[in-house]
């Protein structure tokens, strides 16, 4: 297929007509992606983010393949099942404090959809109207179904062009300096009439740039809500499962959010799943005598025993194996390697957390060029705007990683190089 040809395949975030055709994947192993012209590509960023045991994981694999035999799928309405109760009470167990009430989805954009449907009816359940607005931060993401992308960054991020599509939110900075401390708290005590929750990105805003706060930031905005009571929601889509060097990253600040999303790294990377996990307080709120005080949210899917199968044995994996210490480990190659490009002129920043790892560029790279230049080098990284990352899989051996990080290092100074890029 010529770039501009047509095709049936409608792909994501692509102008289809300029685009060059994708590679062609036919099998993965570890941490590699094999291509069908043979062609083997260290992957950087673990699928967008969820394969953190590597790929074909043979525990995950197993439990698959004996959840195939015996169930692959039943509706979760008026039905259980072994996989979805034995996930849950898991998940509650590991999560902090009483987020013990689990409602399952399908994906990462679609558990944030029910987090703040779920923050809305809470207030009308115990008869509080006009609580419909939601304080987001901004520079941060949240997927890409409407609910989402109206608390996604109204400006930067790739939603902007919707904007008269969605329900208007309420946007603070994140709240690093004692100005934007004040500024969060008088912000909230404005609109604490009308909000129904906040929501943030705890320690990295992924998506809209990997974009890092430590974690006294965290704890001032769960304080502060708290402070209003209103609702915390915290999206740990990306940073849940051990990305950040805990398992959660709300755990670094100490917090109990009210509300925490999940999704990506719940099943390792192999099948989609997500989970939306409240407080007892918030799920009071929907305990009733009166049908209408119920949650009405159910996907098709929801709970899928196969999907759930993978996601008890990746949990299995974290009990089993050093994911956190392999992060940590995984951080602190990151943190040595990359620092090469500090202090380059053209560098903006160098940013790691747990095992990411950020290069910012003071100006736009040509994407296209450097993820050409990527390729040559053997591995698969995405660049996007001004930042080129990496968030290889935790069980990453050193071989890969240094290549990667080589890779990254070599691009970025190509790109720089004078009368180039």
């Amino acid at each position: 297929m010529t770039r501009g040809s047509p095709t049936s395949l409608w792909r994501p975030y692509t102008q289809m007509k300029l685009a060059a055709p994708p590679l062609e994947a036919v099998a993965t192993h570890g941490t590699r992606i094999r291509l069908a012209d043979g062609r083997e590509l260290v992957d950087g960023v673990a699928s967008w983010w969820t394969a953190v045991h590597g790929y074909n994981h043979p525990h995950i694999a197993e439990a698959v393949s004996r959840q195939l035999s015996a169930m692959p799928h039943v509706m979760f309405g008026g039905l259980s099942h072994a996989p979805a109760e034995s996930l849950a009470k898991r998940l509650a167990a590991l999560l902090p404090g009483d987020l013990d009430h689990v409602f399952f989805s399908d994906s990462g954009s679609v558990a944030v959809e029910v987090a703040l449907k779920m923050a809305a009816q809470y207030w009308l359940n115990r008869g509080i109207a006009g609580r419909t607005k939601v304080l987001a931060f901004r520079g941060g993401y949240h997927g890409d179904t409407m609910g989402a992308m109206s608390v996604c960054d109204p400006e930067e991020g790739m939603h902007r062009r919707f904007g008269a599509w969605l329900p208007e939110q309420i946007f603070c900075d994140l709240s690093r300096t004692e100005a934007e401390i004040r500024s969060l708290d008088a912000t909230l005590a404005h609109h604490r009439d009308v909000l129904a929750a906040v929501i943030v990105e705890p320690l990295v805003q992924g998506a809209g740039g990997m974009r890092m706060h430590p974690p006294e930031v965290l704890a001032t905005i769960d304080r502060l809500a708290k402070r209003h009571g209103i609702p915390l929601i915290a999206d740990e889509i990306f940073t849940g499962f051990g990305r950040t060097g805990s398992l959660f990253a709300c755990e670094q600040a100490g917090i109990v959010p009210d509300i925490v999303c999940l999704s990506k790294a719940l099943t390792g990377g192999t099948m989609t799943l997500a989970a939306t996990v409240a407080r007892t307080e918030i799920f009071s709120a929907f305990w009733s005598d009166d049908p209408a005080a119920a949650l009405m949210h159910g996907p098709t899917f929801m709970a899928n025993p196969l999907a759930c199968a993978a996601a008890n044995a990746s949990l299995d994996l974290f009990e089993r194996e050093p994911r956190l210490a392999q992060a940590q480990a995984i951080g602190e190659r990151l943190a040595d390697g990359l620092a090469d490009l500090h202090g380059r002129p053209g560098i903006a920043d160098i940013r790691v957390l747990g095992a990411i790892g950020c290069v910012q560029f003071d100006h736009a790279p040509d994407l296209a060029t450097l993820k050409e230049r990527l390729l040559a080098r053997g591995v698969w990284v995405r660049p996007f705007g001004d930042i080129l990352y990496l968030t290889p899989a935790l069980t990453i051996d050193a071989a890969d990683l240094d290549r990667l990080i080589e890779a990254v290092v070599q691009a970025a100074c190509d790109e720089l190089a004078p009368g180039d890029g």
